[in-house]
C-alpha cells in the first residue's frame, strides 16, 4: 500500500460512487490504473464493500443514545449478539473492556423507543444492567482511515 492507494481509499470513502474517469484524475493516473487499483484494494479485503449512508434524522430517527450493557453474569455471547444483529436501530455494538460488556450506539425515534429498546435487551438479551448517555449531536463519524 502506497501514498495513491491510501488516495485513493480516501476518495471513495468521501463518494464511492466517483466513476473511474474522475477518481483518476484526482490521484493523478489513468482511469484503467485507477481501476486496476481498486480491484486489487478490493481483492485484498482493504476495500471491504460500499455502502449508502443513511441520514438517520431524515429517515424519522433524531435520537442518538449510547448504552452500555452489562450481562447476567455467566451468559454467552451467543443469546446477546445475534439479538443485537437484528435490530435495525442498533448502528453498532463493541464488546468492551471494564464494567460493561457491550456498548451500543442506538439511533431512535424517540425516548419512548428508547426505553422499549432497554426494555426488550433486559427481557430478551440477559442484561441486567445498562448506562444509557443521549448524544447531543455527532461531531464526527468516519469509516476506518486508510492503513
Amino acid at each position: 500500500m502506497d501514498a495513491t492507494d491510501r488516495d485513493i481509499i480516501l476518495a471513495l470513502q468521501r463518494n464511492a460512487r466517483v466513476n473511474f474517469r474522475e477518481l483518476a484524475a484526482e490521484v493523478g493516473l489513468s482511469p484503467n490504473a485507477t481501476a486496476d487499483r481498486v480491484r486489487r484494494l478490493e481483492r485484498r479485503g482493504i476495500i471491504a464493500g460500499y455502502t449508502a449512508i443513511v441520514d438517520p434524522a431524515a429517515a424519522g430517527r433524531k435520537l442518538t443514545a449510547l448504552i452500555d450493557v452489562r450481562l447476567r453474569e455467566g451468559t454467552p455471547p451467543e443469546r446477546f449478539e445475534p439479538l443485537v444483529r437484528g435490530l435495525d436501530v442498533v448502528d453498532d455494538a463493541a464488546h468492551v473492556t471494564g464494567p460493561f460488556d457491550y456498548q451500543l450506539r442506538v439511533t431512535v425515534a424517540d425516548v419512548a423507543e428508547l426505553d422499549a429498546l432497554i426494555r426488550l435487551l433486559k427481557a430478551k438479551g440477559n442484561v441486567v444492567q445498562t448506562d444509557t448517555r443521549i448524544a447531543l449531536r455527532t461531531v464526527i463519524r468516519r469509516s476506518a482511515p486508510p492503513p
